[in-house]
């Protein structure tokens, strides 16, 4: 017998990077040709609907054979009886299969590996993404939820259970478009794993395997979602202890140990500085800047355990007070620390701690006076300091950004560090007075801010202030 089915292109990946046809180099398919390859489950199509210096499109369209499933592929199918074998929405849904597919068929990008282009393989371009259809489970409040901190503009639109019957209602379907700028490694990675959080199922069983196949597509992002623990839920088909097991590994990665947590964020740096009282200065210093603002509604990005937001609190001027930390125990230290449980109503009512990467456009750090970056950015691999940036100062776009960051020249000075380090082992970089001037003037000018630099604490003819401080205020 001959069974009818439907081919679906399910995925087109867009960019407009000069030349554009750079993405057949990157995704490893030549756009001159139609690529096939057989799955377990069927065959993937590869092929190039536009390809131009200006614009190239590639897209992955599926052809999901349900026979071939239940003739042995399909063991771990969801659904009950023999019906739901075989009268099911996976030919022609993007589910689990697309992310086999994404695994099998662009390999190479997913890994961030370009024979041919290796230096375009993990720069960040102008990438936009086309999903249809989707199943979503929880609408497109789960969908935006899962994307936008990623730092993706979501479009979706709904389908109808029958556009013959609109009184049927909305189904869970969605065409779902994606705009972002960052390497085609990191969105394969984050569709690889997403597309089946958002129909939550799987075609095939889910074992201990999967969750290092979660960690290892998650890795650089997951730990630091703000909706991780629903990612790890559906991911893993709602299976209690892999989930479990899950979270807890990406705690090891985001949290260690309580008693560590204390000194990779800083203990080691406040013993080293605390003879200049540096670090009451440099709160001092940021205070003084944001009331000088006149900022009503003001963010600490990276907040670590509150020592700003406490300071912040004695003011009236600050109305609203937002701590954003990757970290979930140094929210729970900063809570502690500011005894959120123990404030009067009204004072409680102006303080908030959430969860939230740094490097990801974030909605909830929209429509602010000001942002505190208070000895953060030195923590930032500098491959991650322009997604940053942009996160900052073009997504969120606050009135005025504070950013304080260590003066490395100033380091000598320091007769407890060894020459040549920097003052905590989780620094990834300390700039000189002139690499962070630069830094700083470069990013303000290209994102419509002015700026002005100056030291924190004891100068020193030669090597300047221990700390260093940049104030960026927006242009009308």
């Amino acid at each position: 017998d001959t069974l009818e089915r439907k081919l679906t292109v399910f995925l087109t990946i867009t960019t407009t990077h000069r030349p554009a046809t750079d993405l057949g180099f990157l995704l490893h398919k030549n756009p001159e040709r139609v690529h096939e390859f057989k799955l377990s489950f069927g065959k993937a199509h590869v092929f190039y609907p536009e390809a131009s210096d200006a614009r190239c499109t590639a897209a992955l369209l599926l052809d999901v054979d349900p026979v071939a499933l239940v003739r042995g592929q399909g063991r771990g199918q969801s659904g009950d009886g023999l019906l739901s074998q075989y009268v099911n929405d996976r030919p022609y849904a993007a589910s689990s299969f697309l992310s086999v597919a994404i695994s099998r068929v662009f390999g190479s990008a997913l890994g961030g590996r370009s024979k041919d282009r290796p230096e375009l393989a993990l720069r960040e371009l102008p990438l936009a993404v086309r999903l249809t259809p989707v199943p979503c489970r929880g609408g497109e409040a789960v969908l935006r939820s899962l994307f936008e901190p990623l730092g993706y503009q979501v479009a979706a639109e709904g389908h109808p259970l029958d556009e013959a019957f609109p009184d049927w209602g909305e189904s869970r379907y969605f065409t779902v478009e994606l705009e972002t700028s960052q390497s085609l490694a990191n969105l394969l990675a984050h569709l690889y794993v997403l597309v089946p959080v958002l129909d939550s199922d799987k075609h095939y069983w889910v074992g201990d395997e999967e969750v290092d196949k979660l960690l290892r597509r998650g890795e650089g992002w997951l730990a630091a979602h703000p909706e991780k623990e629903m990612i790890a839920r559906r991911y893993l088909k709602f299976q209690k202890r892999l989930t479990r097991e899950a979270l807890a590994r990406l705690a090891d990665e985001d949290e260690p140990d309580p008693e560590t947590t204390r000194t990779r964020h800083g203990e080691a740096e406040q013993v080293l500085e605390k003879p200049l009282r540096l670090n009451d200065r440099r709160m001092t210093a940021v205070v003084e800047a944001l009331q000088a603002s006149g900022a009503k509604r003001v963010i600490d990005l990276g907040c670590g355990e509150g020592r700003l937001l406490r300071k912040l609190l004695r003011h009236k001027q600050f109305q609203e007070i937002l701590g954003i930390d990757a970290s979930v125990r140094a929210l729970e230290l900063a809570a502690a620390r500011l005894r959120l449980d123990r404030l009067a109503p009204r004072q409680r009512a102006r303080v908030r701690l959430l969860h939230g990467a740094l490097t990801y456009r974030d909605k909830r750090l929209e429509g602010h006076d000001a942002v505190a970056v208070v000895e953060v950015i030195e923590h930032l691999d500098l491959a991650r300091l322009a997604a940053f940036e942009r996160a900052l100062f073009e997504f969120a776009r606050p009135g005025v950004v504070v950013v304080t960051t260590p003066n490395r020249e100033y380091n000598v000075k320091f007769e407890n560090l060894p020459a040549g380090n920097l003052r905590h082992r989780d620094h990834r970089f300390e700039w000189t007075r002139a690499e962070f001037r630069d830094w700083a003037d470069r990013t303000a000018g290209a994102h419509g801010y002015q700026v002005e630099t100056q030291g924190i604490g004891e100068e020193d003819p030669e090597l300047g202030t221990p700390t260093q401080m940049g104030i960026f205020e927006r242009c009308a």
